[in-house]
């Protein structure tokens, strides 16, 4: 049985113990009930319209349950909500008992900062949130967000997005499976694996928390932070990153990969100017490079890299330290031209090669730029070349002079050339390790050669003045050429010394350790205060 109720104007109100909770009819052509059907239901037909606490419903036809204080809507389905929200689909489920409403087929919804669409949408009125679970899209005046799962929270415009999570606009892409996205702002907040890629030069970030201003383009992330550029990788505990100025800070773990020279940086807290091609580093700063499959260590207080590709200037000032496995090496100041394939060593530098120490007033390491292995040495005023007696420690060869040069062969220091003002004292024994004769000689120059880490053939060139005794005879005076200082206690033996300032510390096992090319790094001791009441 139906019964049929023709309205020219209507405001029905549905009864119930508390009035303002219950759903108004507003306006409808036509309304029926057709219990067979719809039990319990009235039907509403044409230019539907109504209203529940604020929120006005237009639609083609509903059903109204009003004992439920429920209704479902169908047909060109359009919710005001006040002034700020606008909505739009072609079915609405809503609930006013709980104020919950769920809405579906081509969903589009408005607010003053974006719009969202999708398929299915749910709208939790008294927590003021719309949320879904089979994707949506989100667009404001500077992004597009897309996500399979999601929700927003009207009162702060903030939307969280999980599953499949991408953000669009014009210079940016963002992938992520945990972001949270404020429409007003534009501030991105991200959570797990995210990347962020740059259309116009393709530089990457990724990270797995940080701050992202999507209109600003400024970003800061504090896990596995991880910069992308054309030519080098930064990483760090914590990133920032303000791109349209072309500068990146990082602090604590850094490591700064350049992919086309094989070098690598760390250290602790490091600047980069992408615009000048530079990059500043301290705190613990070392740089790595690639000779020959083995590594080389440089560490000094400050690293400084300046360049283009191959045109790279790196500066290490104060304190600098160099490990390699079969060289090691300290100054004060150390400059590499990769153009040029030039290493300068000044102020008090000092190698180390196997048995061998050499010092001078500045010491020149020149790289083989087809071979990019290391080919020659020049040490510049006053070299020096010592070597430890192979019985006696406290007997040294030794050859000095105005210049000199040396040739790697097989990435060994091998062959030599004193050049101006020669002189040498050798310790020479025999087969059997018995020492024999001393050798001094003065020479216009010196030729000689290391093998087995020991010096042989040594040549005089215009030779001036020489000397051969027996070990008793020779003067004790003359067993150290002038100028001689042995600095074996400053050598780095491993990879862990080029950190330690002055003379060794010992090695004390320590809870916390960093890593260096997978190399443990134990942290310095610090120095223990002398006592005041020392004697008593």
């Amino acid at each position: 049985m139906k019964k049929i109720f023709i309205f020219t104007f209507l405001m029905i109100t549905a009864f119930g113990h508390s009035q303002s909770k219950k759903i108004k009819i507003l306006q409808a052509k036509i309304s029926e009930a057709d219990e067979d059907r719809f039990p319990g239901a009235i039907i509403l037909k044409g230019n539907v319209k109504m209203e529940h606490e604020g929120a006005i419903l237009d639609c083609n036809q509903a059903l109204f349950y009003k004992k439920r204080n429920f209704f479902k809507a169908i047909g060109n389905v359009v919710i005001n909500q006040g002034d700020t929200i606008i909505q739009t689909s072609d079915y609405v489920d809503y609930d006013a008992e709980i104020k919950h409403s769920v809405s579906w087929g081509n969903v589009i919804l408005r607010d003053p900062t974006m719009t969202l669409t999708t398929d299915t949408l749910n709208f939790d009125r008294l927590k003021q949130k719309l949320y879904y679970d089979d994707f949506a899209t989100i667009r404001d005046q500077t992004n597009t967000l897309k996500s399979k799962n999601g929700t927003y929270y009207l009162e702060n415009n903030k939307f969280t997005a999980t599953s499949k999570v991408t953000v669009i606009n014009p210079e940016n892409n963002i992938d992520s499976n945990h972001l949270d996205y404020y429409t007003n702002s534009g501030h991105a907040y991200l959570y797990g694996p995210s990347n962020i890629i740059s259309k116009k030069d393709g530089n990457r970030i990724y990270c797995e928390k940080g701050f992202y201003n999507t209109k600003t383009d400024i970003s800061h992330f504090v896990k596995n932070a991880k910069l992308f550029l054309k030519d080098r990788t930064i990483e760090g505990d914590s990133l920032y990153y303000n791109k349209p100025i072309g500068f990146a800070s990082a602090t604590n773990n850094i490591k700064v990969i350049d992919t086309v020279q094989k070098f690598v940086a760390r250290g602790n807290y490091a600047e980069l100017f992408e615009k000048k091609d530079s990059l500043f580093m301290i705190k613990r700063a070392v740089a790595i490079s690639i000779v020959e499959k083995d590594s080389m260590y440089v560490h000094g207080d400050t690293l400084l890299v300046t360049g283009k590709q191959k045109e790279r200037i790196i500066r290490t000032y104060n304190n600098v330290k160099i490990f390699k496995s079969d060289l090691q090496g300290k100054c004060d100041s150390l400059h590499t031209n990769e153009a040029l394939g030039i290493t300068k060593m000044y102020y008090s530098p000092v190698l180390w090669s196997e048995k061998n120490q050499i010092t001078g007033d500045s010491i020149l390491l020149l790289t083989n730029k087809e071979t990019e292995k290391l080919d020659s040495l020049k040490v510049l005023g006053r070299p020096f070349i010592a070597q430890k007696d192979s019985i006696d420690p406290k007997n040294f060869n030794q050859i000095k002079g105005r210049d000199m040069f040396g040739k790697f062969v097989e990435n060994k220091l091998r062959r030599f050339l004193v050049n101006g003002n020669g002189e040498a004292v050798n310790f020479n024994r025999n087969e059997q390790g018995v020492l024999e004769t001393i050798t001094k000689q003065y020479c216009s120059s010196i030729e000689f050669e290391i093998e087995d880490s020991e010096m042989t053939a040594i040549k005089c060139i215009k030779q001036s003045d020489g000397k051969t005794y027996p070990p008793s005879q020779f003067p004790e005076t003359d067993k150290k050429l002038r100028g001689f200082i042995w600095r074996e206690d400053e050598q780095p033996l491993r990879v862990e010394d080029i950190f330690v300032k002055g003379k060794k510390i010992p090695r004390i096992p320590l809870a916390k350790k960093t890593f260096i090319n997978n190399a443990e790094v134990p942290k310095i001791p610090k120095e223990k205060k002398k006592s005041k009441d020392k004697g008593k």
